[in-house]
């Protein structure tokens, strides 16, 4: 049997840009991208804190040392500039395997 299982975290990044007339996705700094093991176009779920809004979209890279985390498209609505995220994503194993994630806390490096 397979189980879905924590892959890879942004905790406390924060929203840099918004582009509404775009088709969707999170912008996310190349750089961070790496470090955190997500791919371009991966899935991931986006948790805003600050207001509670949960989406599930996927990756777009962006500039490499831009520090930027843009939310596109209806996705949007779902945050304002300042807003602090958490960007999750998961995998699946078999259940008998275990994967350690990634997790990479911004809380005090891009305030």
């Amino acid at each position: 049997m397979l189980i879905t299982v924590l892959k890879s975290k942004i905790a406390y990044a924060t929203i840099t840009q918004k582009d509404l007339f775009y088709v969707g996705s999170i912008t996310i700094d190349e750089n961070i991208m790496k470090q955190a093991n997500l791919r371009e176009n991966e899935q991931v779920h986006v948790v805003n804190l600050n207001n509670g809004e949960r989406l599930v979209t996927y990756v777009i890279k962006g500039e490499a040392g831009s520090g930027v985390f843009g939310l596109n498209g209806p996705a949007a609505r779902k945050a304002e500039l300042g807003d602090k995220i958490f960007i999750i994503a998961y995998g699946q194993i078999d259940e008998n395997e275990t994967l350690e994630p990634t997790i990479i806390d911004l809380e005090h490096v891009l305030d």
